[in-house]
């Protein structure tokens, strides 16, 4: 269900004017999404979806009680409020308690499309129909999901905030498989302006890199040059971003915790190529205006030229330090360079290139060790050329070593969604040296 700002602000004065709690807030959202799978030459299933999920928050002697609802009449909003209520009675003290935010001033995010959030079906199957043809016409067989979204965020507080926003979205992801079955590629992209989806380059990319018939090769564990794509590039520096917290590295639980204390903001941790920004205005990535807890996100630098020069702080933590609250973006922009990905192909005597990456996950967050598995589309370079596929690895990577370690940087493109849910970074290709790669993987 997509609400106007108006529909949403009726239902919050309803909520607040239930309240018999010190202070309340209420946060909705939702909206409506639709996808096209498709798979060998068709489409395989369509769905369409509408959701709106309202959360009352009741703030009663410094305990918060939460209750969430997905329907919005009068009965049904009355007993939410009444609940949340009863649960923040039954809370103790929450020694981090903060009051719900007053009024703020927030800046403008161009995420929305009026022609991208009323597109149909019919978009979707045009898209596909582009990787469909494309796979045809070089005989590889083609699998993917185009979706398109139009979703709404809102925050409403008894202190008299009240923020809306809106975004529309479409997403073409495809994947491309030789006729063997020995080896597959991939290509992808997210946009909020549907005029900005290029479905022809992901057709190409994707069953270019897919059309392989030499047998794959194995490589050996071991430390690699390596030349990621800006995709495999997003994934690794969102986790970097995502790890930059300022209460685990105030308590000595971070990669950023400074040894006696504190946080190492201010400090060169890593290769003065790496700068990484956050900015609601930035035309190739946005992030949203409104934050978590419906703080305003600013145009801020987390990393500039090496530097870290901020982290994410909670209102809760910022309270406690004294410091000023930051929320965590999705939405991130990594600076680039001017060196191709062929030019850095040609600089590599033995090393990888990656096309993207998958199922990542922490497995020590003090030193940003970091686990996961390269995908669709690896290829083995030998004295500055690609000379064949190669099969997945497993990658076990400080990521403190490898941003240290940046000898390239392309120019910085909108990425696919690593951080989901209305995330589309941009960053580089980028060349790195000693890539660790732990194990093989038979998959391809």
């Amino acid at each position: 269900m997509f609400l106007s700002s108006d529909d949403v602000k009726a239902i919050a004065d309803q909520v607040l004017a239930h309240s018999r709690a010190d202070a309340c807030a209420v946060h909705i959202h939702g909206g409506l999404d639709q996808s096209l799978r498709f798979a060998r030459g068709g489409a395989t299933t369509n769905l369409a979806s509408a959701e709106a999920i309202l959360r009352v928050s009741s703030h009663i002697c410094g305990r918060i009680g939460s209750c969430s609802i997905s329907r919005f009449d009068g009965e049904a909003l009355a007993a939410a409020v009444v609940r949340s209520e009863e649960i923040a009675r039954m809370l103790p003290v929450d020694p981090d308690y903060v009051a719900p935010l007053g009024p703020q001033n927030y800046g403008f995010s161009n995420r929305y499309d009026e022609a991208t959030a009323n597109l149909r079906l019919d978009a979707l199957a045009n898209a596909a129909a582009r990787v469909i043809e494309e796979g045809a016409r070089i005989g590889v067989d083609t699998f993917g999901c185009a979706t398109t979204a139009r979703r709404f965020n809102a925050f409403a507080t008894s202190a008299g905030l009240f923020a809306y926003e809106r975004r529309s979205e479409i997403d073409l992801s495809a994947t491309a498989r030789n006729r063997a079955d020995s080896w597959s590629g991939w290509a992808g992209a997210h946009q909020f302006f549907a005029d900005r989806l290029d479905a022809e380059r992901i057709a190409r990319v994707a069953c270019a890199k897919g059309a392989h018939d030499a047998t794959p090769v194995d490589l050996e564990p071991g430390a690699y040059t390596v030349v990621l794509e800006p995709d495999a590039a997003t994934e690794l520096t969102f986790w970097l971003i995502r790890a930059m917290e300022a209460r685990a590295a105030d308590e000595g639980r971070s990669f950023f915790a400074r040894p006696g204390g504190g946080a190492l903001i201010g400090e060169k941790l890593f290769d003065e190529k790496l700068t990484i920004r956050v900015d609601p205005a930035d035309p190739l990535a946005p992030e949203a205006a409104v934050g978590f807890e419906g703080l305003p996100q600013r145009a801020r630098a987390f990393v500039e030229n090496g530097v870290v020069t901020t982290l994410y702080r909670s209102r809760a933590w910022a309270q406690r330090t004294g410091s000023e609250a930051i929320p965590f973006a999705r939405n991130f922009v990594m600076s680039g360079g001017d060196v191709s990905i062929d030019d850095m192909v040609r600089s590599v005597r033995r090393g990888v290139l990656v096309t993207r990456f998958w199922y990542t996950n922490v497995v020590e967050p003090k030193s940003l060790l970091l686990t996961g598995l390269t995908r669709d589309g690896n290829f083995l370079i030998e004295n500055g050329r690609i000379v064949a596929p190669m099969r997945n690895m497993r990658f076990n990577q400080r990521l403190g070593d490898l941003f240290s370690n940046i000898k390239a940087l392309g120019p910085t493109r909108r990425t696919w969604r690593a951080a989901g849910d209305g995330g589309a970074p941009a960053a580089p290709a980028m060349l790195v040296e000693g890539f660790n790669f732990s194990s093989k993987s038979s998959g391809i």
